[in-house]
């Protein structure tokens, strides 16, 4: 049969499960898995055996073509997905963000239209950033009519594209009333402008300035606000790129109380640690600026403890490039260095490596956090992070045993830099199908640009009709006088 894929003889790991199986591709939608399948006539067979067969990736948190402090990412959609399958990653959660008082559909459409040369699949959260009837009108024509379930706010970059408290109330009440998530980059923008000027002043103007103006009190008040609004007002919150310990406090208790809050964590932020910033190297230094910053180990145990117990549930990259040239753009004010990292391609043979080989997590706990619980959080589930009949044909062959020696040299990405650099890792992909097409082999890209297809994800319930006697109590009251 054309365009059929049989892979024989691995160990098919799902978030639920190992099985030993193989698994039947039929055009981009998995067919068949099971033991000793046959192959129909024509169908490629791939060996698996001594390897685990996966989901692909889902990095639910990337910024390519991002227009950010004065310059644009150097990645765009087709570099950066084509370096994403290199590493085992099939779909990305982008972001599209209208500038204050831009029409959010006008710059969802900007986002769709740079999106169209991606080699794999891609959809988007989309920024509210600004507040009037109109934003409230656009966010149900986003879910209605274009597959938008997830809207982010920046509590951050003030004067930018910072939400402040009166644009999170009336957005999350918003997204409460079209069963949408609420996403938020916590950290209180208000304060992080005043210990940058306040460090500034003190004399620190390189990049170990970044880090000491952004302490995790910051991140930990932001993300308690955050959690203690989306309470208020019966909203599903997923916190993006938790660094610290006091943001974990924060999810940790929500979650224990009983509201639906996700935490996300990097992986950058589980292996490197604040030293970075105090390389004598500017330029070094330099590349690790992002927010939040990296952290002190403790925070690194913490957050490896928190994904390990549940309270973070995937893992992501903030994927968001910016070669030397323009780091060097903050060169002599740490507050102008632009804020981002890479590593899309990175993602899970790091957490591989760092986490399974060191048995801090399962195989299945990896598939969960790298693919299978996004793909529930953000409604793709299971057409997405999972090997079942009838999902899509979006499949690792991953070599537990590859090794893979991380270097700008050698890397996809497009930049000049890579954060992991000198890191050998241990587990990686062989093969990468994205909708039955095979997109990575024998350490090379096979892709189309513009194969990638937009992910619709559907809104849920609204919240507040599926919300528990618990918090009954909390629903408005009229008593007659």
């Amino acid at each position: 049969m054309a365009n059929a894929v049989l892979i024989k003889g691995g160990t098919v790991v799902t978030a639920e499960a190992e099985t030993r199986a193989d698994v039947l591709i039929q055009g981009e939608i998995i067919t068949a898995v099971g033991p000793n399948l046959d192959a129909p006539a024509g169908a490629r067979v791939l060996d698996a055996g001594g390897a685990y067969v996966i989901p692909g990736g889902i990095d639910p948190h990337t910024h390519m073509e991002l227009p950010f402090m004065g310059t644009t990412t150097s990645e765009d959609f087709f570099t950066g997905t084509s370096a994403a399958v290199a590493g085992g990653t099939t779909t990305i959660i982008d972001f599209a963000i209208p500038n204050p008082g831009q029409s959010l559909i006008e710059a969802y459409q900007s986002w769709r239209g740079w999106a169209e040369k991606s080699v794999a699949d891609y959809t988007f959260h989309v920024a509210v950033t600004w507040w009037n009837d109109k934003v409230r009108e656009e966010m149900g024509v986003l879910c209605r009519d274009h597959g938008v379930n997830s809207f982010k706010h920046f509590m951050a970059y003030k004067g930018a594209i910072m939400a402040d408290d009166e644009v999170l109330v009336n957005s999350f009440r918003r997204a409460a009333e079209l069963g949408a998530l609420c996403t938020v980059h916590a950290e209180n923008g208000e304060l992080v402008v005043q210990l940058q000027k306040q460090i500034f002043e003190a004399g620190i103007s390189g990049p170990e300035g970044h880090p000491q103006s952004r302490p995790p009190m910051v991140e930990g008040e932001a993300a308690h606000r955050a959690t203690r609004l989306a309470e208020a007002l019966k909203v599903p919150l997923y916190v993006v790129h938790n660094s610290c310990i006091d943001a974990l406090e924060a999810i940790t208790r929500a979650r224990l109380s009983g509201q639906i809050v996700f935490g996300e964590v990097l992986a950058q932020h589980l292996v490197i640690d604040d030293s970075v910033y105090y390389n004598k190297d500017w330029n070094t230094a330099a590349h690790y600026v992002m927010s939040p910053p990296f952290r002190s180990k403790e925070h690194q145990a913490a957050l490896w403890r928190g994904l390990q117990a549940g309270m973070l549930q995937t893992t992501a990259t903030d994927h968001c490039c910016f070669c030397t040239e323009q780091k060097r753009m903050g060169f002599g004010d740490f507050r102008k260095i632009p804020n981002g990292t890479g590593g899309v391609e990175d993602r899970m043979t790091v957490l591989w490596s760092h986490g399974v080989r060191t048995g801090k997590l399962s195989p299945s706990e990896f598939v969960a956090a790298t693919s299978a619980n996004a793909a529930r959080i953000f409604n793709m589930y299971p057409r997405k992070g999972t090997i079942a009949v009838g999902a899509d044909a979006d499949v690792v062959i991953w070599d537990p045993e590859g090794t893979r020696l991380i270097s700008k040299d050698t890397h996809h990405q497009k930049i000049d830099f890579n954060i992991y650099e000198g890191m050998t890792t241990t587990g990686v992909p062989a093969v990468t199908l994205s909708r039955g097409k095979v997109l990575w082999e024998n350490g090379q890209l096979d892709v189309v640009r513009g194969a990638g297809k937009y992910v619709d994800r559907p809104c849920f319930a609204p919240f507040w009709q599926t919300q528990n006697t618990r918090n009954a109590h909390r629903l408005p009251v009229k008593v007659d006088r």
